[in-house]
C-alpha cells in the first residue's frame, strides 16, 4: 500500500521548529565531567529531519528563528549548504541565543544529553513570521513536539498546521518529546493531542504516545482507535529493537523490523528514521518498504558520531537493507 501526496508542489517537505547546536563528545566511555573535547554539528529534530530528507534527494525548506550571532549563522550556512531553502528562517533581534545540546557517550547503552533551552531563539518564532504562501508550496509540513512547549512558538506552529490543512498540505507530526522543555505532563498532553488530532501522519515511540495520552504503558490498539476518530490516516509507533508498526485508518497493519548495528550512541535515531521513512513515502514506495528505510537509516546513524552529518544516502540505506534481508 502507498501513501498519496499532492504531486504538484515546489517543495517535498517544509519543517518548522527547532534548529540548534549539538556538541557531541569526541571522547567515548567517559563521563561529561571528564570530557574535554566536543565536535559541533547542527541539531534539533525538525532541522535533522529536513537535513536527512535533503541528503536523500528531497526538496526541503525550513521555517524557524535563529540567533543573530555566530551559532545562528553556522546553522543557516550548513542547512543552505546541504540544499535546504532557508528563505523563511528568521533572525532574532531581541538577543535570544541558540539552544545548545552537549552529548555524553559513556557507552552504547549509556548516552545522555545536557540541554540548554532557556529563552532560546527558536521558541520565539511568532505567528506573524509564518508565511502561508510558503507553506502552500509544499507537499508536507513537518512539525515536531518541542516547538509546542512555549509561546509564541506554540501559536506559530498551530497557525502553520491550520494553513497546511487549508492548502491541502499533509501535516506530519513527529512527537519529539523532550521533558525538560515542558512545565507538566498534563500541559504536554493537551498540546500534543491538539496537533496529533489535526495531523495526517503521526510518528513517535511507544513512550512518546504515552506522553500524548498522559498514561503509562499504553496500548497501540487504544492509541490508533482514539486518533483515527480525527484527521490522522497513518500512525507509526516505534518499539526500539522490537521494530516499528504502521497503522492505516483503512485497517492495514505493517510491521518493520529493527536492523542491528554496532551502536556508538543512541541519539539521532528518531530523526533519521523519520527522514528516510518520509522520503520513501514521498517517492512512491510501499508503506512496508518505508518502514525498512526508516529502520535502516536509524541503524546507520546510531553507529556514527553525529546526527545531522551522519544522515545516510539512498545507496547506503538500500545496501544495508539488501545485506540484512
Amino acid at each position: 500500500m502507498k501513501y498519496e501526496f499532492n504531486a504538484q508542489r515546489e517543495y517535498d517537505i517544509i519543517a518548522i521548529g527547532r534548529a540548534c547546536i549539538d556538541l557531541n563528545a569526541t571522547e567515548y566511555n567517559r563521563p561529561m565531567e571528564e570530557t574535554m573535547t566536543f565536535s559541533k554539528y547542527v541539531g534539533g529534530s525538525p532541522a535533522n529531519i529536513a537535513i536527512g530528507g535533503s541528503k536523500l534527494g528531497l526538496k526541503a525548506g525550513f521555517i524557524g528563528k535563529l540567533s543573530d550571532d555566530q551559532h545562528g549563522r553556522f546553522i543557516e550556512q550548513y542547512m543552505r549548504g546541504v540544499g535546504i531553502d532557508t528563505s523563511n528562517m528568521v533572525i532574532d533581534k531581541e538577543g535570544h541565543k541558540t539552544g545548545l545540546a552537549f552529548t555524553e557517550i559513556k557507552s552504547p547503552e549509556e548516552c545522555s544529553i545536557l540541554m540548554y533551552r532557556d529563552d532560546v531563539a527558536d521558541l520565539y518564532l511568532t505567528p506573524s513570521e509564518v508565511n502561508e504562501d510558503y507553506i502552500k508550496k509544499s507537499r508536507i509540513l513537518l512539525v515536531s513536539g518541542t516547538a509546542l512547549s512555549k509561546s509564541p512558538s506554540r501559536e506559530a506552529v498551530l497557525k502553520a498546521v491550520n494553513l497546511a490543512r487549508k492548502n491541502d498540505v499533509k501535516v506530519v507530526f513527529e512527537l519529539d518529546y523532550r521533558p525538560y522543555t515542558w512545565k507538566s505532563a498534563e500541559e504536554t498532553a493537551v498540546y500534543y493531542s491538539i496537533v496529533a488530532e489535526l495531523a495526517d501522519v503521526v510518528i513517535g515511540t511507544r513512550d512518546e504516545f504515552d506522553v500524548l495520552e498522559n498514561k503509562s504503558a499504553g496500548r497501540n490498539e487504544d492509541t490508533i482507535n482514539s486518533l483515527f476518530k480525527h484527521s490522522p490516516d497513518l500512525i507509526v509507533i516505534k518499539h526500539g529493537v522490537e521494530g516499528s508498526f504502521a497503522y492505516t485508518k483503512s485497517g492495514e497493519i505493517f510491521k518493520g523490523r529493527a536492523y542491528p548495528s554496532k551502536v556508538l550512541k543512541t541519539f539521532g535515531a528518531g530523526d533519521s528514521y523519520a527522514s528516510a521513512f518520509l522520503y520513501a513515502l514521498i517517492t512512491g514506495k510501499e508503506i512496508e518498504t518505508a518502514l525498512k528505510f526508516g529502520s535502516a537509516s536509524a541503524s546507520i546513524v546510531v553507529s556514527k558520531h553525529s546526527s545531522s552529518e551522519a544522515m545516510p544516502t539512498v545507496k547506503e540505506i538500500e545496501e544495508l537493507i539488501s545485506v540484512r534481508s
